[in-house]
């Protein structure tokens, strides 16, 4: 496994990771992200922000970083920046194949990607990362399982996922959805020649949407590394847009609302690696003092009682628009 290499690391900040999603193509659904990128988002502004975000989090002891066929230039980014720095050979890399971007690197478009998990995508994708990550890769997801997918069912996928098993690769998913848990389940029961086929699960936590939590646990003790994207809802935790409760913790902490809301995810005993999708190097460092917030028991209850229905979190953030 390869976040076996994390678990050696003594530095606080070895358990977030960072994400590409909001920096690898010129929209996302980030809040407030008009205002944290450059106003011409050309490939080569976007470039030099992702590697301006990977040095800073690389220098702060974050060693997980993680991009998806569908973030745009991610991947591209991403293979970039580990060319121009060989000694580099301490970082987990993870992607995703599942959706294929569609936007064309505008911001406009009617859809910006489009889901397949067929294993025509999978060879396609497959292929296509490799000529990016090559041997770099350590972890290949299959992107936004939910319960209907057939990537639970399809037994050729499963096959040839469990030859880049073989071969090396680290197999693991991600979910989205209100039916989060329903789809960790069902990955859970998967296996090729006894083996469970999935290694690591990725899915959406924090303090609004907490519905996957059992789940996420039930995977930790089979042997998982969870992963946990959106620990501050696509910015609904962050900044302005938090709610009262966040904001009060964070004047008592000292600290921005964002570290309180990954810290509110941190504190699971099953969090293997929370992702930070930062734009800026200021929301890095804020993002990284999560690391070092304590939580008390008048904190706690106070953020627990945030959480919404699944079906209303979800519908919510389908309304996001794309910045």
């Amino acid at each position: 496994m390869p976040f076996a290499r994390l678990a050696s690391t003594t530095t606080p900040t070895c358990h977030i990771g960072l994400g590409l999603a909001a920096v690898g193509r010129p929209g996302y659904i980030n809040l407030g992200r008009e205002e944290d990128l450059p106003a011409e988002r050309t490939v080569d502004a976007l470039r030099a922000r992702s590697h301006e975000l990977l040095d800073a989090a690389y220098a702060q002891g974050v060693r997980y970083f993680d991009v998806a066929r569908s973030y745009g230039r991610a991947e591209e980014f991403l293979a970039g920046w580990l060319t121009a720095r060989p000694d580099v050979d301490d970082v987990v890399i993870g992607s995703k194949w599942g959706y294929t971007y569609t936007a064309d690197w505008r911001t406009d478009a009617e859809k910006h990607e489009v889901k397949d998990h067929s294993v025509q995508t999978y060879e396609r994708q497959r292929a296509e990362t490799a000529a990016l990550l090559g041997d770099r890769l350590d972890l290949y997801q299959i992107h936004s399982v939910t319960p209907d997918s057939p990537a639970l069912t399809d037994k050729e996928l499963h096959a040839r996922l469990a030859e880049a098993a073989a071969q090396g690769i680290t197999v693991g998913f991600s979910t989205s959805g209100p039916a989060q848990a329903e789809a960790i389940r069902a990955a859970l029961a998967v296996t090729v020649d006894g083996e469970l086929l999935f290694r690591t699960v990725q899915s959406t936590y924090n303090a609004l949407e907490t519905s996957a939590a059992p789940a996420l646990a039930e995977a930790h003790e089979a042997g998982l590394t969870v992963i946990v994207k959106e620990g501050m809802a696509n910015g609904r935790l962050a900044g302005p847009h938090a709610p009262e409760a966040v904001r009060a913790v964070a004047e008592q902490s000292g600290l921005g609302a964002d570290a309180v809301a990954l810290a509110f995810v941190l504190r699971r005993p099953w969090a293997g690696v929370v992702l930070s999708g930062a734009a800026t190097a200021v929301q890095l460092a804020s993002n990284l003092h999560a690391a070092v917030v304590d939580l008390d028991d008048d904190q706690l209850p106070r953020l627990d009682a945030l959480t919404e229905e699944p079906a209303v979190y979800w519908e919510r953030r389908g309304r996001l628009p794309w910045h």
